[in-house]
């Protein structure tokens, strides 16, 4: 039977099967939540081929993105504009990031997943009162 050390006490824990493969299965530092957001997604190299592609998100984590496109320019280490929440709303706050992609697989269903980490958050969004507006005459 598999034994695991408490880094703690350096007493020995017994994996039941059941344990043993969800320990192996899940190797993902922090949880995967299942959240569908609109993201706006456009490559950062201006040396690539330029596209934009809308998607909602099918798993969310803290530093990273899954999601299902039928663009087949996504490349492992292309480097992303992402916009999200994405709306085309004026008065909508969303935030862009640089990201970096990490995954690529096909799809059963004819689609390619496509996961993504977050790098670095671009800017705040600028909120302009209208006190801050120049006076136009």
């Amino acid at each position: 039977m598999p034994v695991r050390q408490n880094s703690m006490t350096r007493t020995p824990t017994y994996l039941s099967s059941s344990s043993r493969a969800a320990a192996k299965a899940e190797r993902r530092a922090s949880r995967r939540c299942k959240i569908t957001q609109l993201m706006r997604l456009r490559p950062s190299d201006p040396t690539k081929l330029q596209f934009e592609d809308l998607r909602g998100s099918m798993s969310v984590s803290r530093n990273g993105i899954f999601f299902q496109t039928s663009e087949p320019a996504y490349e492992v280490g292309m480097r992303l504009f992402v916009t999200m929440p994405y709306s085309q709303n004026m008065g909508a706050v969303s935030r862009d990031y640089l990201a970096e992609v990490v995954r690529k697989v096909d799809l059963p269903n004819g689609l390619r997943g496509v996961g993504f980490k977050i790098l670095m958050e671009l800017a705040e969004p600028a909120v302009f009162l209208s006190d801050d507006l120049p006076n136009q005459q």
